[in-house]
């Protein structure tokens, strides 16, 4: 099997990005985008993902961690996209409800072609550590448009708004790391149309 990794480097006058993913591999991360609790859900993406994923952002958090998220996630996006270029055997949908203590969230990915995300959470405004909860739409968003994969979010409940979070971001990674997998049955495309839309 082919090895399925990429590289993405992005520099605007916002942000500067690096992201590396291996999308077949152990888990491990190296990430640092000076937001904490960012990192820290990027590396649990990778973990429960089981995917090698390396991170490195430089943005304007002097103004806020908006364009910084928004930017990681486009890297990321687009870094996906490359590595699952080769569509044929893959099992192309992933699903996942994670509990983290008493909250709840459920995920499910579709690598489609088709950009969409559905993001269904109740959240409160505010920040946890220097993000701003806002985001967690943001990026999930920016990843979906640009791996061009469907995406469904549902937080069917929690109160701790960390513990809201990280089920939403460890959903996320258990239903991408099931959608990216090849399965050995299917040799072709996974469509009864022959092709994934582009």
């Amino acid at each position: 099997m082919p090895v399925r990794k990429a590289k993405i480097n992005r520099k605007t006058k916002e942000t500067q990005i690096a992201v590396s993913i291996a999308l077949d591999g152990k888990g491990l991360a190296e990430v640092n985008t000076g937001i904490g609790f960012f990192d820290h859900m990027l590396t649990l993406l990778a973990k429960h993902g089981k995917m090698n994923l390396m991170i490195a952002a430089k943005g304007d958090l002097h103004v806020d961690p908006h364009h910084t998220v928004e930017d990681v996630g486009i890297c990321l996006g687009k870094a996906l996209l490359d590595t699952v270029a080769d569509v044929k055997g893959m099992t192309r949908y992933g699903h996942a409800v994670i509990p983290m203590d008493e909250a709840l969230a459920e995920a499910a990915v579709d690598i489609s072609g088709r950009p969409f995300l559905s993001f269904n959470a109740e959240l409160p405004r505010g920040r946890v550590g220097e993000f701003d909860i806002e985001l967690v739409e943001e990026f999930l968003r920016a990843v979906a448009v640009n791996a061009r994969m469907t995406v469904h979010i549902v937080l069917r409940y929690g109160k701790n708004t960390h513990h809201c979070i990280e089920a939403i971001f460890k959903a996320f990674a258990r239903a991408l790391g099931e959608a990216v997998q090849k399965d050995p049955r299917v040799k072709d495309v996974p469509s009864t149309k022959g092709m994934l839309e582009t």
